[in-house]
């Protein structure tokens, strides 16, 4: 094996390799979760300032589209004035509405977005997968050290006692 390959790491190195990658693998999942809650947040806003804008017709153009609306329909139909006014009111009530029920959608929406719960899952098959993992240790021989060791009377119980 070659030195890319790991082979001829001392254990500081890999240790340090092993943290710098988690750490990315952290900023990464984090990097994710904002970017779908910034997702959700942006459909919230939406939904909201559909409501406003609901809000804001049924408040500011009642009183000039009621009396605009109510002469037009008198005069295109001659009824009676009080009934052009109520048909007048009729039709703005029906925009708000409309306005609302949009602004209800978006919050829907926002309330079933999965972004958090995505990254959620993610990082928690991230740690079942890092539980899992055994370390392989490689034997160390004479002949890879050029050193002459000599093996323990009890090899197992030190295995035993280091993991």
């Amino acid at each position: 094996m070659s030195a890319a390959d790991g082979a001829d790491r001392s254990l500081g190195q890999l240790v340090a390799s092993a943290t710098a990658e988690m750490s990315a693998l952290v900023h990464d999942e984090i990097a994710l979760a904002k970017a779908q809650l910034r997702q959700d947040v942006k459909r919230a806003g939406i939904g909201s300032g559909a409501f406003l804008a609901a809000g804001a017709v049924l408040i500011f153009s009642l009183p000039m589209l009621s009396f605009a609306l109510a002469y037009g329909i008198q005069s295109w139909s001659g009824w009676h004035l009080s009934v052009c006014f109520l048909l007048s009111f009729a039709a703005n009530v029906l925009v708000a509405v409309l306005l609302a029920l949009i602004g209800v959608a978006f919050a829907k929406k926002a309330k079933k977005g999965k972004g958090p719960q995505k990254t959620v899952a993610s990082a928690k098959e991230t740690a079942a997968v890092l539980q899992n993992v055994k370390p392989h240790p490689r034997p160390v021989t004479a002949s890879t050290t050029g050193l002459s060791i000599e093996k323990p009377a009890d090899t197992a119980a030190v295995a035993r006692s280091s993991s």
